[in-house]
Parts: structure tokens; C-alpha cells; sequence
């Protein structure tokens, strides 16, 4: 019941804007200027007890309280540092921005390409804050999670040994507005160590809330050099890496300085004259700031001493600060992927710069509801969420003879560095688009069923199922209808997701789900028509009193299914036979006479005929994704929310429904919606309660 109120609070607060930069959630409900404010009235320094000063805060593994790499570790301010501590120095630089003893070079490769363009790093680090006259010991800074921007609070207690910043420090010893960010981006994911290994466009995003895409070198596009310009031209960040093939390898140095499994960023991309003909040249910087290239086009390699003083005094600076350029060729021969986060983002394919089109939509997968699996596991997969998209509209410049709709799909993992601590990772997770059949064109409220893909081949696909926070990949396809559905790799594994279509023309997406409805039959039953056989049960049954109490009933029911062999259960809750009373009471004596008996026997037929009927398997129980089908047949028609709700209400842990439990559920739903049949106003789609009547109800 909470978890459906904080929901239905959380659609409320997206109406109002809140989750834009502008307005954006404060992280763990901390303000940052109210929390400040306190301090500097009370003249304290400010503590954050959301994220101590402890080794949890550290990690879990190697960096858990237990492990040599965080003995003797001191949290301390910058002031007890360095003398004279400063935010930013100057503007932020590449150089502020040096490795520590933590495995997030992945992190500081984005941080790195963040401060190429000032304007959206002021998004990620709120300016006026400083060591100065307003000094509080108190922090924040902004990141994209999932569709919405997050502000951050931080104490500047930093993990410290030997006097030295045991991570992200800058060069100069007493700027530390990157040692600030890294620990608001560690408290945003849960502690320092689940920062350990990443995709540089999993930084890239969450500090724009732009679109990512990424190449792999040794199939590149012919145009990948004009892509990498452009990118950079329009301020989006890149980043590139070498692939490693046993964990050996991780930060190994090749002869020519090139670090292996590493998170570099690529920051220019030119072209020289080069003995008559055109050089590609592109740079890379290494975030540990002193390893470096020294092939052709290094900082002192003869190349140089070949084109005009002119270019070379414009691009080669021959500074050791680990950025170094390399002729594009031994990029692509060296170098195994390069990524571009798109900060508009912009149609890279293109060379009209304009924004794309943007949707978001957020939803979850659950075992035994919602997490159906990919295409190799047929009963299930289409439980999947599923996402009707409209494409109204071809490219202005189609790449073929075609007309077709040019869109990028990205589905994103949530929340999942934070549970690496219990011992969870990221889920192997893709995507799956089918166009929709004619018989849905005109239709909102639908899912496809298992027939549909049972006999339906796929428009297209993500590329690969992989375990990376997002899969994101480009399509064109002709104009029309189409449902994307996102899954985990295998069934049954939980999370929750957001998933982002990105379209170079406008078009429409929705969440395609049943429509909330009931077929209620309203049953009439006369005294008179009831045998005298079961009449006479009915008084053996009541005693003397001629009615049948919740405590009656439950003896009743359990006498009965006791007798049973073909269905399993536990017996019959004394809660579910309050229910069933609930519903049949009409003068609210909390019994039930014959007829109310009479009318609760013939449901209860109708019931064990819809069990049966769906326990395929003749296991006495039904699956959950059975259960969906029962629900159907009992003439409900139910959305993922609800489903997910009632199998983690009703199912044992092995996600198995037995009878009593599938009786219960039938009968609070048959209650609940009658209730709102009864009560709702005019429109059809509203009921307006006072609080008398609201925890009156919830109580029946």
C-alpha cells in the first residue's frame, strides 16, 4: 500500500515540474540551503549523517571496514589539508582532475570532458560555493537520474591517509571541487566502492542527461573521423577505451603507453597537412595524467617537426599533463571502442544540427509478474512491460531509397550500483521492436499476448543482451506503429528500468497495458429456488442461529478442500473468509444467511472450473503467469501495476497460487471493484471520499 503511495506522489511532483534542472529532487529529502543556513547560524560545520564520516561509506568488499586498504583512513576537511583550500581555482580544467586508489577512472574520463564545456558543467557543480565568508562545511552538486536531475548534499569530510587524499585530488593540491564531486557521486550510488568499474558514458549521462552511443573500433563507420568532429563541435563528451581479455590485463601498459582496460577521454579531433597529404589527428587523455602515448604524433615525436609552425603551435602544447594526440589511424588500431554521450543530442548522421525528440517512460520488471524474459523463453516474454511508439513522420534526409523514421532506444538499468553491496549486479538486459498488426492500429489500451509472438518475427532488436547500466542502439524503420518490449535476458529477475526513445521527428510513445476493467455479474438468487438438499446443508451447516459466521465459514471451506486431491492449499484464512462474508453481508451483521451462502456456492464452482482450467500442468496450483490468464478468465482485466501487486500478495515464494489464496484475491477483487461501481461519480472514473469513509473502507 505504501509503495503504491509514494508512486501516485511521485506523478504528482512530475506535473509539477519537479526533476527538472530547475526544480530538481533534493536527494534524501536534504535542502541544501536550509541545511546551510542552519549551519552558519549556529556556527557549526555540517555533519551529513546520511553519509558518515565511517567505513560504510567506503564500501563493502575491498574497501569494507574489514579490509588493509581503509586501515588507518581519516576523514578530514580541506581546511585541516592545505592552508589556503579552494573550490575552483581559475575554471575548472582537465588537470584538477587526478586518479586516486579507487577504479573509477571511468568516472573521471566523463568528469574530465565535463569541464571542456562550462556551460553544463555548471549544471553538475552549482557556483557560489567556496572556503570563503559563507563557509559551512556543507556541498551540493547536480546529476541526471533516470529521467529527472537530483541535487545532492555532502559534508566535506574526505577520506584521507598519510595526510593525502585517498582518491580524485587535483594536481595542485588545494583545489577540490573534483574531490567533492566524486563523494556526492559516491553517496548518490550508495558508498566509494561502487564506483569501482564503469562505462565512461554511464558519467557522460548522468552529468547531461543526454543520449549515448558507442562504436566499436574494428567495425567503424567510413565516417566515424567526421562524427568524432562534430560531436565535438556541438560540446558532446567522448570517451574511448581498450577492450582487455582476462582480468590480467586490467591497467595493463602496453609498449607504447597505452593503458589497457582504461577509461580515456577524447577531447580534439583535426586535420594537418602532413608531407602533402591530410592527416587525421585525434586526442586523448588519460585521467591518471602521466602515462602516456608515445607513438607517432606524441608530444615529442618527429611527425611534428613536419607540418607549419602555425598548426603546430596550435595544437601540440608538448606538455606531459596526459593528453596526447595520435594520428587516427593508430586510434582505430589501438583503441577497441569510442563513446559519445549527445548532449542536445544531436543527429550525428547527419550535417544539419538540430534536438531530437524526447520521451521517457519508467517501469519495472518483477519475478512472477513483469520479468518475462527475452524471446528464448515464450510462455513468459510477453508479460514484459510493453511501449507502443507512433513514427508519423520520415527522416528529412533518409539514408536509403526509403523513407524511413530514424530513432535511438536506450533502456536503463536503475539503482543497481547501490545493491552491489547485497551482492548484486547489473541485470544482462536488451530489447526487442515488433510493428504493430493492423487489428491494434486504433487501439490504446492493449499488450500483445504470447500468440502474437509466437507466430511474429521482430522489426528489430537491440544489438546484443548485455550486463551494462543502459543497451542503447539507432533504427530506421518505415513510418507506422511499432511496440518495443524491454526484458531481462532470463526470466525472474527483478529491477526497474527507464527507457528513452529519442526520435529525429516527433512521434508518440506510450506504455501499452490493459485497460482496468470487470465484467460483474450480478446474481439473483430466490429462496425459493434453492433444493431442499441444500437447504438442508445450509441449517446443518449454520446451527441454530440460521446464519453463517467468518469462523463458520472457514471450518466449512477447509472440511471441503480437504477432500480434495486435485487442488493444493493451506486451508482457508480466517481473512479471506471476512472478505467473502464482507462482500455477501448486506446488513452488515458480519454473517450470511442461505441465499448470501447460496450465491458465495456458485462463485466458489465458478472459481475451482477457472483453477482447473488454467493449472496446465495439473499441479494443483497455478504458475503466476497463469494466474494472469485466470484473472481474464474470471473476467478481470488488470494493468502490470495491479498484477505485480496481487502475485507478491498472493503467491508463496516459489511463485505458486493455491486455491485458497486464487479464492481470496477473486473475492477482494470482485469487492473492491464493486465498491467503486457504486460510488462513482458521474464521469465514470472518480471517487471522492472524507477520511471517515476512506478508513472505513480500507477496514472492510
Amino acid at each position: 500500500m505504501s509503495g503504491m503511495a509514494t508512486r501516485i506522489k511521485k506523478l504528482r511532483e512530475q506535473a509539477e515540474g519537479i526533476g527538472l534542472h530547475e526544480q530538481p529532487v533534493k536527494f534524501l529529502n536534504q535542502d541544501f540551503e536550509a541545511l546551510r543556513q542552519q549551519c552558519l547560524e549556529t556556527g557549526s560545520l555540517y555533519c551529513d549523517e546520511t553519509f558518515p564520516a565511517c567505513p560504510s561509506s567506503l564500501g563493502y568488499n575491498e574497501l569494507g571496514p574489514n579490509s588493509f586498504k581503509t586501515r588507518d583512513v581519516e576523514w578530514r576537511r580541506p581546511k585541516d589539508l592545505c592552508a589556503d583550500p579552494k573550490f575552483i581555482i581559475g575554471g575548472a580544467s582537465r588537470t584538477d582532475i587526478c586518479q586516486g586508489a579507487l577504479g573509477d577512472c571511468w568516472l573521471l574520463a566523463a568528469i574530465a570532458s565535463l569541464t571542456l564545456n562550462n556551460n553544463v558543467l555548471c549544471r553538475v557543480v552549482p557556483s557560489e560555493q567556496d572556503f570563503d565568508a559563507d563557509y559551512a562545511g556543507i556541498f551540493h552538486f547536480r546529476f541526471w537520474q533516470y529521467g529527472e536531475w537530483v541535487d545532492v548534499v555532502i559534508d566535506d569530510r574526505l577520506p584521507t591517509k598519510d595526510d593525502e587524499l585517498m582518491f580524485v585530488h587535483s594536481a595542485s593540491g588545494n583545489e577540490f571541487w573534483s574531490a567533492l564531486l566524486e563523494k556526492a557521486y559516491s553517496k548518490l550510488n550508495g558508498s566509494y566502492e561502487a564506483l569501482s568499474g564503469g562505462s565512461t558514458t554511464e558519467g557522460f549521462e548522468d552529468f547531461t542527461g543526454g543520449i549515448s552511443e558507442w562504436y566499436e573500433l574494428n567495425k567503424a563507420p567510413s565516417n566515424l573521423f567526421k562524427i568524432i568532429q562534430k560531436a565535438l563541435r556541438c560540446g558532446s563528451l567522448l570517451g574511448c577505451s581498450i577492450n582487455i581479455t582476462s582480468s590480467a590485463e586490467t591497467e595493463a601498459i602496453t609498449a607504447q603507453k597505452l593503458v589497457k582496460g582504461h577509461a580515456y577521454s577524447v577531447t580534439g579531433a583535426e586535420i594537418v597537412n602532413y608531407q602533402g597529404d591530410e592527416e587525421k589527428l585525434i586526442r586523448i587523455r588519460n585521467p591518471w595524467g602521466q602515462v602516456e602515448w608515445t607513438g607517432s604524433w606524441s608530444d615529442n615525436s618527429p611527425e611534428w617537426d613536419s607540418i607549419s609552425d602555425e598548426e603546430r603551435e596550435k595544437l601540440c602544447a608538448r606538455s606531459d599533463d596526459g593528453e596526447f594526440w595520435m594520428s587516427f589511424t593508430d586510434f582505430l588500431r589501438n583503441f577497441s571502442r569510442v563513446e559519445i554521450c549527445n548532449l542536445t543530442p544531436d543527429t550525428l548522421a547527419s550535417n544539419d544540427v538540430h534536438k531530437w525528440s524526447m520521451m521517457t517512460y519508467h517501469g519495472s520488471w518483477r519475478n512472477g509478474s513483469t520479468a518475462g524474459g527475452c524471446r528464448n523463453y515464450p510462455r513468459s516474454f510477453w508479460t514484459n512491460p510493453q511501449f507502443k511508439i507512433q513514427l508519423d513522420e520520415a527522416d528529412d534526409d533518409p539514408t536509403d531509397d526509403d523513407d524511413k523514421c530514424s530513432f535511438l532506444v536506450g533502456v536503463i538499468q536503475k539503482n543497481r550500483r547501490r545493491r552491489r553491496k547485497m551482492g548484486e549486479d547489473m541485470n544482462t538486459i536488451g530489447f526487442a521492436i515488433y510493428e504493430v498488426p493492423d487489428e491494434y492500429q486504433s487501439q490504446t489500451n492493449i499488450q500483445l499476448r504470447r500468440d502474437f509472438f509466437m507466430t511474429h518475427a521482430a522489426s528489430a532488436r537491440s544489438e546484443t543482451f548485455i550486463n551494462l547500466r543502459e543497451v542503447m542502439s539507432r533504427h530506421a524503420l518505415e513510418t507506422g506503429q511499432y511496440f518495443i518490449i524491454p526484458s531481462t535476458f532470463e526470466p525472474n529477475k527483478d529491477g526497474d528500468f527507464a527507457i528513452r526513445v529519442f526520435t529525429e521527428k516527433n512521434a508518440n510513445l506510450i506504455q501499452a497495458d490493459t485497460e482496468i476493467d470487470a465484467k460483474l455479474e450480478d446474481e439473483e438468487v430466490n429462496e425459493e429456488d434453492i433444493s431442499a438438499s441444500f437447504e438442508n446443508l445450509f441449517d446443518h451447516l449454520a446451527g441454530e442461529d440460521a446464519e453463517i459466521s467468518a469462523f463458520e465459514l472457514q471450518r466449512i471451506l477447509n472440511r471441503i478442500v480437504s477432500r480434495r486431491d486435485d487442488i493444493k492449499t493451506d486451508g482457508f484464512g480466517l481473512e479471506t473468509c471476512r472478505n467473502i462474508i464482507s462482500l455477501l453481508d448486506k446488513d452488515g451483521s458480519g454473517k450470511i444467511g442461505l441465499v448470501e451462502f447460496k450465491i458465495f456456492w456458485n462463485k466458489l464452482q465458478k472459481m475451482l472450473k477457472t483453477f482447473k482450467k488454467m493449472d496446465a500442468d495439473e499441479s494443483g496450483t497455478m504458475s503466476s503467469h497463469e494466474m494472469r490468464m485466470a484473472f481474464e478468465e474470471a473476467g478481470f482485466t488488470l494493468n502490470n501495476t495491479l498484477v505485480q501487486i496481487l502475485v507478491a500478495r498472493y503467491a508463496n515464494t516459489n511463485l505458486l497460487i493455491d486455491f485458497d489464496n486464487f479464492v481470496g484475491c477473486l473475492i477482494r477483487l470482485e469487492t473492491m471493484f464493486r465498491i467503486f461501481k457504486q460510488l462513482v461519480q458521474d464521469d465514470g472514473e472518480f471517487v471522492e471520499l472524507d477520511l471517515f469513509q476512506w478508513l472505513w473502507l480500507v477496514q472492510n
